[in-house]
């Protein structure tokens, strides 16, 4: 049981170990493994997989349906969205429960790294050690070893070749 009343980890929560948790984080229903770090107003929800020494920013939103694979790095303020088509309501005018709509499921791939401020949309796959720069909005499949960058994000170039 936590005792810092700052973090909310719910009992569903699978830590594995030397997991870091900063202060203001909510934890739910997700699996985080060994040396992972979740920086400080984080929110990480059900059915999302962190991998191994993840380093998650603060004022990140990971959302259900979202697998971050082992060594990635998250940025300040990155976004993660599930739904292409979101709405607070059906036809009928109720308000919407997990039965109206379909998770958008994301893929990080092993040592991608993502800038802060950036957006992923749903049904995305940003490929092995692969960087998005700050600010961009992934709305397609990032390949891997490959910078991105801008709105809609586009490949600047791979990362071995020169500047």
């Amino acid at each position: 049981m936590n005792e810092d009343a700052t973090i909310r980890i719910a009992p569903d929560v699978k830590l594995g170990h030397n997991v870091k948790v900063y202060a203001f984080v909510n934890l739910y229903g997700c699996e985080i493994d060994d040396e992972s770090k979740i920086g400080t107003f984080v929110e990480i929800q059900k059915g999302v997989r962190v991998g191994k020494r993840v380093k998650i920013s603060s004022h990140t939103f990971v959302c259900e349906g979202v697998t971050i694979e082992d060594e990635v790095f998250i940025g300040h303020g990155v976004m993660f969205i599930n739904d292409i088509y979101p709405s607070a309501t059906t036809s009928d005018g109720s308000l919407q429960t997990e039965t109206d709509w379909v998770v958008i499921p994301t893929l990080v791939k092993k040592r991608a790294s993502i800038g802060s401020n950036a957006t992923i949309l749903g049904g995305v796959v940003i490929g092995e050690g692969a960087i998005v720069g700050a600010g961009s909005v992934v709305t397609k499949d990032v390949p891997p070893g490959t910078i991105v960058a801008g709105n809609p994000a586009r490949v600047l170039r791979k990362i071995d070749e020169a500047e």
